[in-house]
């Protein structure tokens, strides 16, 4: 799908986010409160990126996960566009900016924190996914 393709199929914000590194305001976003079972996809492609249960509450405004949905979901890669060091999170399928991952969850089993922009994700169904 081309650029104008997307801007026609999302939000303005979903936009700025997916296709233009931003962040949604914290606690703004549908899904940082969500306890629902199931899938959190891309909402550009449709990609599996983050189940339910690796779901917790950060208490920082965006939904946050310790795992992804498979090996394959997302990439990874050093951001210091805020001039901070970060890593930034894409979906591996269509390369769509999801947010940052950081490595302070101690309390989590892998110790890191998907946080995740909301408007960036889609929820529904599992459809026999799991971690490959």
């Amino acid at each position: 799908m081309n650029k104008d393709g997307i801007k026609e199929k999302l939000s303005e914000e979903a936009y700025k986010v997916t296709q233009e590194g931003a962040t949604e305001p914290a606690f703004s976003g549908e899904y940082h409160a969500t306890k629902d079972d199931g899938m959190y996809h891309c909402i550009v492609c449709g990609a599996s990126l983050f189940d339910s249960n690796t779901k917790f509450d950060s208490r920082t405004g965006w939904p946050s996960f310790y795992d992804t949905a498979h090996n394959d979901a997302v990439r990874l890669a050093a951001d210091d566009s805020a001039d901070v060091s970060r890593t930034e999170v894409t979906c591996a399928k269509c390369g769509a900016h999801l947010g940052h991952v950081f490595e302070d969850a101690p309390e989590m089993p892998t110790g890191q924190r998907y946080c995740i922009n909301s408007c960036a994700l889609l929820f529904g169904e599992r459809k026999n996914e799991g971690k490959e």
